[in-house]
């Protein structure tokens, strides 16, 4: 006796159901599943993320003997790509000596990271945005943070001693070799040689532009600070471009090139807010400036646009009303969305003092920030096609210095496929870099910076 349809198609859709809860029975017994897992090490601080396709949470705790930072995290099972956490960590990390991972308890992974020196973590977590899922992040910052500008004024006796000593290293073999030629005298050796300045390399770029105002040179008895930041980086790439050119890569070469173009001109210096992959969050790209008392803050990105025909370089400053146009308000509100995809800890204590900060901007600060956009617009548009011919301006938060003149610059649009091979290309990196330092060198040429205290 056969069954009826009816009941054959009822006891599949019941077959179908106990299979479904058993599937949905054996998802919450795994938990969350792993995605991928990054490890962002720098000396300001280390990251590292655990991406997810469901949201974590974890306790975490500090212990001694050996140090370590000890991470629960609770609905999760071990797994392979749990496991590659292991070999994330590099030998030259500066605060993760090495990291454990096992099953500490039923649904309940524990992570344990070794620490080579005091550390105040940050856990915190992150929802899905851009092209992540759910992240947790454990924050590594050092226990005493160093003083930047102590640093950089350390750096610059530093390399002045070693051009000295190699100026008198290379002054006492010429006079050895003269005593040693038959007939010729060896002459005296110098107790104090003169300085001998070695010319910069050969760059194709745009000839460098005559000083506006040579007298303004001495007038600064002190050294001069350039804040650089180069914009992204860690877990914000920032714009992509067609064939693949991260933002973030390229602005750091920039930025790299242009520190050492800085670093040579006499009584200047320049600081980078991130000089590796990792990310600076908006605010503390501003504070870095203040806490190294920079004259200039220059931001370098290389945007994208809705359509690939966008081109040209742009230079744009703050504003506190309304965006100078259309593109200046979208780019600044694509730039300002950086925290969000970056990735912030909200709950961090510095949270309120960044939202005081960024709202401190004054209108000499604009009017000096145009002044500096004006100089550097016009001699990135000797190197390559400009966007727009006038600086623009935005509300970019992280232009909001209240007391230093601050530009953030487009070297070009990522997203056209021309502009992004140029930006690959060594030798319109060097053009451009030639173009920003001398902007900012006419910048001080016209405007030289207040004197301050001369041991900086």
């Amino acid at each position: 006796m056969t069954r009826p349809a009816a009941f054959t198609r009822r006891a599949a859709l019941r077959s179908m159901g106990a299979l479904a809860l058993l599937l949905g029975a054996r998802r919450l017994a795994f938990g969350a599943g792993i995605v991928a897992v990054r490890v962002w090490p720098a000396d300001d601080y280390t990251r590292v993320t655990l991406e997810s396709d469901t949201a974590l949470s974890a306790k975490h705790f500090l212990a001694g003997s050996p140090a370590r930072l000890v991470i629960d995290i609770d609905g999760l099972e071990l797994g392979p790509a749990l496991r590659e956490i292991v070999g994330k960590v590099r030998a030259d990390d500066p605060y993760i000596a090495g990291v454990r991972v096992g099953q500490y308890q039923p649904r309940v992974v524990r992570v344990v990271l070794d620490l080579k020196q005091p550390t105040a973590p940050q856990v915190f977590t992150l929802t899905p945005v851009a092209a992540y899922q759910h992240r947790l992040v454990f924050d590594l910052y050092p226990v005493h943070e160093r003083d930047p500008l102590l640093a950089l004024i350390r750096e610059k006796e530093s390399a002045e001693e070693q051009a000295a000593q190699a100026v008198q290293d290379a002054l006492g073999e010429f006079i050895g070799r003269l005593g040693q030629a038959p007939g010729v005298a060896a002459a005296p050796a110098a107790s104090a040689p003169a300085p001998v300045q070695t010319p910069a390399p050969h760059e194709p770029a745009v000839a460098e532009s005559p000083a506006v105002a040579p007298q303004a040179h001495d007038r600064v008895e002190r050294l001069v600070v350039v804040a650089l930041d180069p914009g992204h980086g860690g877990e914000d790439p920032g714009a992509i471009g067609p064939s693949g050119l991260r933002e973030k890569d390229v602005v750091l070469q920039v930025a790299l090139q242009l520190r050492e173009r800085i670093n040579a001109l006499p009584g200047m210096r320049a600081f980078l807010t991130r000089d590796a992959d990792f990310f600076v969050p908006l605010h503390e790209r501003v504070r870095k400036a203040r806490r190294v008392q920079a004259d200039l803050f220059v931001s370098i990105h290389a945007d994208a646009f809705m359509t690939p025909e966008a081109r040209g370089a742009s230079v744009f400053a703050l504003s506190h009303g309304a965006a100078s146009s259309a593109t200046a308000r979208w780019i600044a509100s694509k730039e300002n969305a950086a925290d969000l995809v970056g990735g912030v800890n909200i709950k961090s204590r510095d949270a309120a003092v960044a939202r005081t900060l960024l709202d401190m901007s004054t209108a000499a600060q604009i009017k000096d920030s145009l002044k500096l956009g004006g100089e550097v617009l016009g001699q990135i548009g000797r190197v390559g096609r400009l966007h727009k011919p006038r600086v623009e301006q935005a509300g970019f938060a992280v232009l909001k210095a209240p007391d230093i003149p601050s530009i953030l610059v487009e070297t070009a649009f990522i997203s056209n496929p021309e502009e992004e091979d140029k930006l690959r290309d060594p030798k319109y990196q060097a053009q451009l870099v030639q173009a920003l330092a001398n902007g900012i060198r006419r910048y001080f040429a016209k405007n030289p910076p207040l004197a301050r205290n001369r041991a900086l």
